[in-house]
């Protein structure tokens, strides 16, 4: 399988079967998916790859909080979780919002769980002192994060950023041991797809990309 096809066709993989992913296949994913750039190539980023059934029991209940609010959100017509506007939905809303299997199944029916850290103490985050939420300190762990997902997608193996457990990452931290200096960036299930998607939607170049200004001319062919 060629790059442009790896590209176009690593679809976020929600359904596994249940074939293993031995820790072989795994290991090879995670050597090609390590040349991924970081800020000052100083590699930060931690993965505990989780298989005990009930630490990812405990994975799945963590879904939980961040879910309710994101379907109350997207019941009362609003964009969930965004940085800009606090929830329309009050507190005892949200908390009586049910959460469909859906959303925590993946944690428990992949072959495996990636979660993966980032050192706080290496990341250089240029925005953090801008009255906005941060987002720089991202491009220290999310090209590997997504080097892992076309390597796994080569494989024959699929899966999906998932970062519900975030909004309790205390808890996150707990369960795992992870250090208090690492923030969690995300948590994905891997696991040979159900389905493989092959044609992906997407918006096109012009939607999305414009010469020399925000508001400048779209680029096109």
């Amino acid at each position: 399988m060629d790059l442009a096809e790896v590209m176009r066709t690593t679809a976020a993989v929600r359904e596994f079967t249940d074939d293993p992913l031995p820790d072989d296949v795994l290991y090879r994913i995670l050597d090609l998916a390590r040349f991924a750039p970081s800020g000052g190539n100083r590699q930060g980023v931690h993965l505990t790859v989780v298989r005990d059934r009930a630490t990812r029991e405990r994975l799945a209940e963590l879904n939980l909080t961040a879910a309710r609010r994101y379907l109350a959100q997207i019941a009362a017509g609003e964009s969930p979780w965004n940085p800009l506007h606090p929830p329309g939905p009050d507190a005892a809303t949200i908390a009586a919002t049910e959460v469909p299997a859906a959303y925590t199944a993946p944690v428990l029916t992949a072959a495996a769980v990636l979660v993966f850290s980032v050192d706080l103490g290496v990341v250089a985050a240029m925005d953090q002192d801008l009255p906005r939420v941060g987002v720089v300190s991202g491009a220290s762990v999310y090209p590997l994060v997504w080097n892992v997902l076309l390597a796994a997608r080569a494989e024959g193996y699929g899966g999906t950023i998932t970062t519900m457990a975030v909004v309790e990452e205390d808890a996150v931290r707990e369960l795992l041991g992870i250090p208090a200096h690492h923030a969690v960036a995300t948590v994905v299930p891997l696991g040979r797809p159900v389905k493989q998607l092959t044609k992906l939607r997407r918006r096109p170049v012009e939607e999305w990309v414009t010469r020399e200004r925000f508001d400048g001319e779209p680029l096109s062919p």
